[in-house]
């Protein structure tokens, strides 16, 4: 059973501000995916650690500026899209949401396997400039915290320290989902860095913490010890911008010709969306009321 704390994602700095911290807990907004596009466990853990890492990207926005992560690797999952935006707010989805995808040899959900170990990560951001900002780096592992590491290094140049964990509980749901994200900024010195390093080295899977009943701040405690300052907190949760009348919308633009095929040959037609799996019905009238505003438009 998901627990019932709500998801926070908390940020702050660390060892002086030479280090950014974040660290979150979203098991219930990843709960929610699961069960909008009933997902198999290893989908799961997939769509929620890619989930963990854009809710943080999210939060290192600002206004209305929002993300895509799209992850397109060459395993049975397919694609992983995920968007988030600077207000804590999530929607995402897997191409195979129940490909089924055995444990690896360590009795671990096989993400690697789920993802693929060969593809790309492609991480698009809307900063309300003419031209997006878009940045991408090859899958270097297929496990996500690996390869989100490599990104934020190599596409973003800030070394960074990637965390993200879900667990699975025997009936496919949620226990736990969560992540910290610690980014190098300038003045940390090399005895500095060989500390951070061990501490990441030795940091328990976030799921294990959060099962111990750590929080996040708990958990970004754990990593870098006592010396950190949280700036703020923001509260995590699943949100679709669609609606009945975007999906009309998207009908009309297809054209008066083909809302009279879809009525010849169908009577009905129904759109499901991506990102939330809601389904949008049009009946027979609806579908003539669209047809005569697309010929009058």
């Amino acid at each position: 059973m998901a627990e019932q704390l709500k998801d926070i994602l908390v940020r702050g700095t660390a060892w002086g501000g030479k280090l950014r911290v974040f660290a979150t807990r979203m098991t219930n907004t990843v709960e929610e995916m699961r069960v909008r596009h009933q997902m198999f466990p290893t989908a799961t853990a997939a769509i929620g650690r890619t989930s963990i890492v854009a809710a943080i990207m999210g939060a290192m926005l600002k206004g209305k500026e929002r993300l895509t992560i799209q992850v397109k690797g060459d395993g049975p999952i397919g694609q992983i899209v995920v968007d988030a935006n600077a207000d804590g707010e999530i929607r995402g989805y897997v191409d195979h949401p129940q490909a089924h995808h055995a444990s690896n040899e360590h009795g671990k959900l096989d993400v690697a396997g789920a993802v693929g170990t060969s593809g790309n990560i492609y991480v698009t951001k809307d900063l309300g400039l003419k031209e997006p900002y878009s940045g991408s780096v090859p899958i270097i592992s297929g496990e996500l915290g690996e390869d989100f590491t490599y990104y934020f290094s190599v596409s973003e140049q800030t070394p960074s320290a990637v965390g993200v964990g879900v667990l699975v509980d025997v009936d496919n749901s949620v226990i736990h989902a969560g992540g910290i994200i610690v980014q190098v900024l300038p003045g940390l010195s090399d005895e500095e860095l060989t500390r951070l390093e061990q501490a990441v080295a030795a940091l328990p899977p976030v799921t294990t913490l959060l099962d111990q009943g750590e929080t996040p701040e708990g958990i970004i405690k754990w990593l870098v010890g006592d010396e950190f300052k949280i700036h703020d907190e923001m509260e995590i949760r699943f949100q679709c911008k669609c609606s009945r009348d975007r999906v009309s919308t998207t009908l009309l633009s297809i054209g008066a010709d083909e809302l009279q095929s879809i009525i010849d040959e169908d009577g009905q037609a129904e759109l499901v969306c991506h990102f939330c799996n809601e389904k949008y019905h049009f009946n027979k009238e609806q579908l003539e009321q669209l047809r005569d505003q697309a010929r009058s438009s």
